[in-house]
């Protein structure tokens, strides 16, 4: 499903489909525009867009599918979608304003 049918969506459809809720996701997506916004670029363009990379990150960690599942649906190569998955979460995380909850959250 791509970005403009999940706009469609109400809240609570947004975050069965992709895991989060809608104002955390626009969060992510600030995140992810401040860091590409730094970040030099050399080489081809991404043929995603940071919507797009953030959707395919989130389908990573909600579905547990494997890269080359991903990479078919969204017409781009395994290692791009590996790429992809590694700097959206290293990106969120650094910022500070993502986490995981810790083993106690987990034990509950």
């Amino acid at each position: 499903m791509r970005y403009e049918q999940t706009k469609k969506l109400s809240n609570r459809q947004f975050k069965r489909l992709v895991g989060v809720q809608q104002r955390t996701f626009d969060e992510m997506i600030r995140v992810l525009k401040d860091a590409a916004s730094l970040k030099q670029t050399r080489g081809y363009p991404n043929k995603l867009s940071l919507v797009f990379q953030a959707l395919v990150c989130l389908q990573y960690w909600r579905e547990y599918r494997t890269y080359f599942h991903i990479a078919s649906d969204w017409e781009i190569s395994e290692s791009t979608v590996c790429r992809i998955v590694h700097w959206v979460k290293t990106t969120l995380i650094s910022s500070g304003k993502f986490r995981l909850g810790g083993k106690k959250s987990l034990l509950i």
